[in-house]
This record gives C-alpha cells, sequence and structure tokens, in this order.
C-alpha cells in the first residue's frame, strides 16, 4: 500500500518525516507542486485549481489515501477533494486547540504562526473562535519564510534577524505556546527554540495529523502494514534537481529532528 503526501513544496516532508516514525511499515508517496509554489500567497480560486490538478495527477499513482500536508491547501480544498474521491482525505488545521488548551489555567497567550492565505480563511477564523473563548491568541502572517525554506535557507545569522523582526512588536513573555501553521515552518524550529523564551513551547499540527492519518487505515481497514517505508518523490514540473532536493529536505529534517 502507497499513501501518498501533497504539498506546494518541500514544507510536507515534515509530516512525511512523522508518518516515516508512526507508520515505519507502509510506502509513501511525496507530492510537490513545484509548478505553483508557494501557496500561501496566491488567491483562493488559483489554490483550489492547483490542488485538483495535483490530485488527479496523485490519484493515478494508486495510492490508497492522501494526506493533505499543507495548511493553506486543506483550508480551501479539503471539502472538495473529499466529494471528489472516495479514498481517506486526511487535511490539516494549525494547532490552535491543543494550545489554546495549553495556556488556558497559565494565562499566557497563543501566536499563531501561518502564510497570509491561511490567515485570510474562514476556516481559520471559525477555528480560533470555537477554542478561543478567552480571546487569546494572535496571528503572524510569515510569507517569507516558505521562500526561504524551498532555497534551502538555514542560515542561522539571517533567519534570527528575519525572526526577530517580525517578532519585535510582540511582548513574548505574554505568550506561552508558538503555534507553527505551515509546514514549512518546523524547519526552523530548532532557531526558533534558540531565540525564544524558555517558556514557550513551540508546536505544530503533524503530530496530529499522522494520528489522525493512523487511526482512520485502522477505521477503514487501509494500511497494510507490509512496506519497508519506501519513499518515492515526485513533483508537478517533473524536475529532476528539486526531486533532489526533496530527498536532500528529508535528510536535513531528519537530522534537525534527532
Amino acid at each position: 500500500m502507497t499513501i501518498a503526501f501533497f504539498d506546494s513544496g518541500i514544507g510536507g516532508i515534515t509530516v512525511l518525516s512523522e508518518a516515516v516514525e508512526q507508520l515505519p511499515h507502509e510506502n509513501f508517496l511525496y507530492f510537490a507542486d513545484t509548478l505553483h509554489v508557494p501557496y500561501g500567497t496566491k488567491s483562493k480560486d488559483q489554490v483550489m485549481e492547483y490542488v485538483l490538478e495535483a490530485a488527479a495527477r496523485i490519484t493515478r499513482e494508486e495510492v490508497q489515501a492522501l494526506v493533505i500536508a499543507c495548511n493553506t491547501a486543506t483550508s480551501i480544498a479539503a471539502t472538495e477533494l473529499r466529494k471528489v474521491y472516495s479514498i481517506p482525505i486526511i487535511g490539516m488545521e494549525p494547532a490552535v486547540k491543543p494550545a489554546v488548551e495549553m495556556n488556558r489555567h497559565s494565562g499566557k497567550r497563543v501566536l499563531v504562526f501561518a502564510t497570509p492565505l491561511t490567515l485570510s480563511q474562514s476556516k481559520y477564523n471559525e477555528l480560533v473562535a470555537r477554542v478561543d473563548d478567552h480571546g487569546s491568541v494572535d496571528s503572524l502572517p510569515l510569507p517569507e519564510l516558505v521562500g526561504y525554506c524551498e532555497n534551502l535557507n538555514f542560515d542561522r545569522a539571517q533567519m534570527v534577524d528575519y525572526f526577530e523582526a517580525k517578532l519585535a512588536p510582540f511582548d513574548l513573555n505574554a505568550y506561552g505556546t508558538v503555534v507553527l501553521g505551515c509546514t514549512h515552518y518546523p524547519f526552523y524550529k530548532k532557531i526558533l527554540r534558540e531565540l525564544l523564551p524558555g517558556h514557550i513551547q513551540i508546536i505544530d499540527g503533524s503530530r496530529g495529523t499522522v494520528s489522525r492519518l493512523r487511526n482512520v487505515l485502522c477505521l477503514k481497514d487501509v494500511g497494510s502494514g507490509e512496506g519497508q517505508g519506501r519513499i518515492q518523490f515526485m513533483c508537478s514540473s517533473d524536475d529532476p534537481a528539486y526531486m533532489v532536493k526533496m530527498e536532500k529536505a528529508f535528510d536535513i529534517f531528519s537530522r534537525l529532528e534527532s
């Protein structure tokens, strides 16, 4: 059996890495929509079109489940994909609910990092309204960060300067949790950990998403458990250089997490 993971670029590799950890006996296909990366600065209609095109290509590979490893694509197209395909479609959303729960008794605030398009969508705003009954959630768009990640730019000095400039308006002592609401952002978790005050917890949705995937596979009796953790990389541009980049990004993130 093969489980597909889909993102506009290499960001979803952070979710794939978690899946390889939790489901070591499955095989995986990772598809990056390199013709249209990044999604977070595009219009809603454009992203819907791109996701439907990508899903049509992915499902020709006879995958048994599809993880939309992209918060922006999930917010826009997950519902439509579930209407079109009968295989399990697992989406992502920023981990706002667990972040709010973590801070409920401390009085600390939650700061969500995400793309501008994710933050503009009704799905995100409805999520915050549903779980944030004390008005403790703030949002910070980081549109440039996807580009840095796609260029494999992990230069510590440059990224510290970037984050310090973005965080300058915030009193970080007021916050208890930072939510990484784009799958590209966990590549910078180590740098953020060094930069943010020690009391701030950093979370993302990867673990919860893969746990949900595992539960769905079990419920639908889909997972075979007979794979070897094999990973096949594909991209919409069929660019061999980007294939190499995806493999390199997977190795980089694996080292960051070790």
